[in-house]
């Protein structure tokens, strides 16, 4: 049986965000253990109290989150990155990278932050190719816009998305214009499809009609090379090379 260990170029991140200006939700997911840590609820033989404590530790999870996004928030709040050049900060010992954002003053009505978070040994150059992807993405599928309410008024696109771009924090597609085009394609055959939509914000459950697609978009702006390839390409031979295992089992 072939070897279960992911190829060391294959990234991994333990959050998805895509945050408004004030730093609230409006989609994302966790994954993996990351903000899953509350103290476990006592075994009840009630089942009334039981669902309580269930509900209790969703709700402390919850919690976590929020307070980690506040955290996040109180860092890249009023910093405006460009679409092609993420922003770094570190945020409770985590890499947070992001794109987007308004200068401060703007307040939660202007451009939304998209946020890759990541282990702390990853590499910056990494998390900022993989975020910029999805912020090209993104700035596709909502017509060239990536204020809060064209992101409300569409939130199912925005969460094929990061179903098309990340899959249990293992990072699938990362080049932007492809990910549109595969999320665009899944949403005309799965018009009502739902979705796990684990560490969801809120919003409109529904979305309007695909914005036309603004042309124009060139490459992203992370082709930094690690030998003769770019990490666009390693990332692409690092997936090959895990499917390719997978097929061997």
């Amino acid at each position: 049986m072939a070897s279960s260990a992911l190829p060391p170029l294959l990234p991994k991140v333990d959050a998805i965000l895509v945050l408004d200006g004030d730093g609230n939700r409006l989609a994302g997911k966790y994954y993996g253990d990351f903000m899953k840590t509350p103290p476990p609820a006592a075994a009840s033989a009630d089942g009334a109290d039981a669902a309580a404590d269930n509900a209790a530790t969703a709700q402390s999870v919850e919690q976590l989150r929020n307070s980690f996004e506040r955290q996040l928030q109180s860092k890249i709040g009023g910093i405006a990155a460009k679409r092609d050049a993420a922003e770094v900060v570190t945020v409770l010992g985590k890499t947070a990278v992001f794109c987007g954002g308004s200068p401060a003053g703007h307040g939660g009505g202007g451009d939304v932050r998209v946020v890759h978070v990541g282990p702390a040994g990853e590499s910056e150059l990494v998390l900022a190719h993989l975020v910029e992807g999805m912020y090209e993405a993104l700035s596709h599928l909502m017509g060239g816009s990536t204020d809060r309410a064209m992101v409300l008024d569409n939130l199912e696109l925005v969460f094929l998305l990061i179903d098309e771009h990340c899959d249990g924090g293992i990072i699938l597609e990362t080049d932007g214009q492809k990910l549109a085009g595969s999320v665009l394609l899944r949403d005309e055959r799965e018009p009502t499809m739902g979705h796990g939509m684990e560490g969801q914000g809120g919003g409109m459950p529904g979305h309007a009609p695909p914005m036309q697609s603004s042309g124009g978009m060139g490459g992203l702006g992370m082709g930094m090379g690690g030998g003769d390839m770019t990490i666009g390409q390693a990332l692409m031979q690092a997936r090959n090379q895990i499917m390719a295992n997978l097929n061997q089992t």
